[in-house]
C-alpha cells in the first residue's frame, strides 16, 4: 500500500482553480441543452469534477490533495449580504404565511428524516442513536452541526465513528442536493402545466438569453461598496449577539444586516442611487451570483470522498431511502402545501438544498431554475430565512429529543 502523501495547495490557487472550475460549469451550460433543461446548477458540474479527481488521485497513487479553502467563508457573506441589501420589508411581511408554512414542512421532514436513519442504524445491527448522524445532523445541519453534536455522540453515548458517519453523509447529501433541485423543477413544471414567470429581474445572477447584464462601472462600484458597508454591519451584529451566548451562522448576522440597512435607514441603502445607476441591482445580482458559485464550487473542491470507506454499504443505503423521502416528500407535499404555482415550484426545487446539503445549495438551485424560466421574488426571501436561520432553532429541539 502506498504511503499517503499530503499535497497542500495554498489559498491563492485554491481560489484561481474555482475561478477555472465554475467557468467551465459556466461554458458548459451555456452549450449543453440538457443541463439547462434540467437546471443544473453550474458550480456543481466543476465541483464536482474536481471531487472526483482528488478522490482518484487519493486512491490510485495515494496522495491527499488539500485545498486551502479561506475564502469560501466570505464568499458566503457576501451572497447573503446581497440577498439582505434586496429583501424588501413588504415582500418579507406578505410572505408571513408561506414562510410559516415551510418551516412547519421541514420541521416535519426533520423528524422523518431521523426515523429513516435510526430505522437503518437498527437494520444494520448499529445503535440506533447513530442514525441521527445520517439523518437532520449531518443534512440538514450540514458540518457545522455534525462537529458541534459529535462530542456528546462520542463521549456520552460511545458512537465512536459518528463523525465519520457525519461527514460521509453530507458529502453524499450535498452532491444529491446539487443534482435533484433541478430535475424536480423541470418535472413539476411540465408535470403541471406550470406558467412561469418570465420575469427577467432576477433576484440572484443573470438569464441565459442575457449573459451579459447591463452594467456600467458605477453600478458595480456601488454594489460592491454596498455590500461591504453590509458585511460591516453583520460582523458587529455577529458580536453583540455572540456577547449574549446565543450562537448564530454569522451569514445569517449579514443577512439580518443587509434587510436592516435595506428597511431602516433613510431611503434604504442604494435606493436613492438606483434612479441614477439603474443597473446597481444587476451589480449585486452579479456579484452575489459569482459569489455563490465560487462558495459552492469551493464547497464540493473540498469534498473528501475516501471518508466513505468503511461504511460504504450504510452510507449509502440510508442516503439511497433518505434522497427518495426528499423527493417524494418535495413532489407530494411541499409543492401543493406551497401553492402548487411557479413560487411554490422554485421552492421545491429548493428543498433538496434545505434537506439534504445547505442553504447555499437550495439557492443555487434556485438560481438555475430562475435562470431558466424567471424569477421567484417570495422564495428568494422565504428560503434563506427557513434555510439559514429558523431551521437551525427546530433541528436542535428535534434532536435533542429524539438523541435521549
Amino acid at each position: 500500500m502506498l504511503e499517503e502523501i499530503l499535497i497542500e495547495i495554498d489559498g491563492f490557487f485554491s481560489f484561481t482553480i474555482a475561478i477555472l472550475l465554475l467557468l467551465s460549469g459556466k461554458i458548459l451550460t451555456l452549450n449543453c441543452e440538457i443541463l439547462r433543461r434540467y437546471a443544473v446548477p453550474e458550480p456543481v458540474i466543476g465541483g464536482l469534477a474536481c471531487a472526483v479527481f482528488v478522490g482518484l488521485v487519493h486512491f490510485i497513487f495515494g496522495r491527499e490533495i488539500r485545498f486551502s479553502l479561506d475564502a469560501r467563508d466570505f464568499l458566503l457573506l457576501v451572497f447573503f449580504a446581497g440577498i439582505g441589501l434586496k429583501s424588501d420589508i413588504r415582500t418579507l411581511l406578505s410572505g408571513g404565511r408561506p414562510l410559516a408554512i415551510l418551516l412547519a414542512l421541514a420541521g416535519g421532514f426533520l423528524v422523518l428524516q431521523n426515523l429513516a436513519g435510526m430505522g437503518m442504524a437498527s437494520l444494520f445491527g448499529l445503535d440506533p442513536r447513530a442514525g441521527l448522524m445520517t439523518g437532520s445532523i449531518s443534512l440538514t445541519g450540514g458540518v457545522g452541526t455534525t462537529l458541534a453534536w459529535t462530542p456528546y455522540f462520542v463521549d456520552t453515548l460511545g458512537i465512536a465513528n459518528a463523525l465519520e458517519l457525519g461527514v460521509a453523509s453530507n458529502t453524499v447529501g450535498m452532491i444529491a442536493a446539487c443534482v435533484i433541485g433541478g430535475p424536480i423543477a423541470a418535472f413539476l413544471i411540465r408535470r403541471h402545466r406550470i406558467e412561469t414567470s418570465g420575469d427577467r429581474r432576477l433576484d440572484i445572477g443573470a438569464t441565459h438569453e442575457e449573459p451579459t447584464p447591463r452594467l456600467d462601472y458605477f453600478s458595480v462600484l456601488w454594489a460592491m461598496l454596498s455590500l461591504n458597508i453590509v458585511i460591516m454591519l453583520g460582523l458587529v451584529l455577529d458580536r453583540v449577539i455572540a456577547m449574549t451566548g446565543f450562537t448564530l451562522p454569522t451569514f445569517v448576522s449579514c443577512l439580518m444586516a443587509g434587510i436592516l440597512i435595506r428597511n431602516v435607514t433613510p431611503a434604504g441603502l442604494g435606493i436613492s442611487l438606483r434612479r441614477h445607476w439603474p443597473g446597481i441591482r444587476q451589480g449585486l445580482s452579479l456579484i452575489g451570483d459569482i459569489a455563490l458559485g465560487l462558495f459552492l464550487t469551493m464547497a464540493l473542491m473540498g469534498l473528501q470522498i475516501w471518508a466513505l470507506d468503511g461504511l460504504l454499504a450504510f452510507i449509502l443505503t440510508v442516503l439511497v431511502l433518505q434522497i427518495l423521502l426528499a423527493v417524494i416528500y418535495t413532489v407530494a407535499v411541499v409543492f401543493r402545501a406551497m401553492g402548487g404555482d411557479y413560487e411554490a415550484t422554485v421552492i421545491a426545487a429548493s428543498f433538496g438544498g434545505i434537506a439534504l446539503g445547505s442553504t447555499a445549495t437550495a439557492i443555487a438551485n434556485m438560481t438555475a431554475v430562475a435562470q431558466q424560466h424567471g424569477a421567484a421574488h417570495k422564495a428568494f426571501v422565504i428560503v434563506p430565512l427557513v434555510g439559514g436561520f429558523f431551521i437551525d432553532f427546530a433541528n436542535a429541539m428535534v434532536v435533542s429529543a429524539m438523541v435521549g
